[in-house]
């Protein structure tokens, strides 16, 4: 127990820092911003409880909150993309993958199955993100545009530090 508590507590640092210092430097044309602290919650284990997975939202939320001044908009899409994670786990497991241990990733899952739980859930983030972020309907277009753009890029991004940091 005492090593997931340093595991993910170290991630939690180094996406946020990653978040704050590099890729809030990463905007194309005002439409593309990848988030990659969400990475966090998607990687939690699949056996954590509700309360504890809400919580880890929030915290992730509030943090990233208070670096980049945001008043909330973080906070509010985490907590959002922690509530749908279980239900969109059950949706995309199989009968096997119920009473699996450890977390989701492209080893234990598959690259298909990684992508379409990561893209998913991104973009529900994503577009909460920019929904209450711009708080109108008028934009409609632009803002779900902007939430596609972005989930694919974050995704990409997700795809590609999984790869990177992949275990054998």
């Amino acid at each position: 127990m005492v090593k997931y508590f340093i595991r993910y507590g170290i991630l939690f640092v180094v996406l946020i820092l990653a978040q704050v210092f590099v890729f809030n430097n990463i905007q194309i044309s005002g439409y593309i911003n990848p988030y990659i602290y969400v990475l966090l919650i998607l990687l939690l284990p699949y056996e954590i409880p509700g309360w504890a997975l809400l919580l880890m939202g929030l915290l992730v939320g509030v943090s990233v909150d208070t670096f980049m001044n945001t008043y909330g908009i973080h906070s509010s899409a985490t907590l959002f993309l922690a509530f749908l994670r279980p239900y969109v786990l059950q949706v995309l497991a199989d009968r096997d993958d119920i009473d699996r241990k450890g977390s989701p990733s492209i080893t234990s899952s598959g690259l298909v199955w990684f992508l379409k739980y990561v893209t998913i859930l991104v973009f529900a983030h994503h577009l909460m993100l920019f929904f209450i972020e711009s708080f109108s309907v008028l934009d409609f277009f632009t803002t779900f545009w902007r939430s596609v753009l972005s989930t694919l890029t974050t995704t990409a991004f997700i795809v590609i530090i999984m790869l990177l940091f992949k275990r054998n």
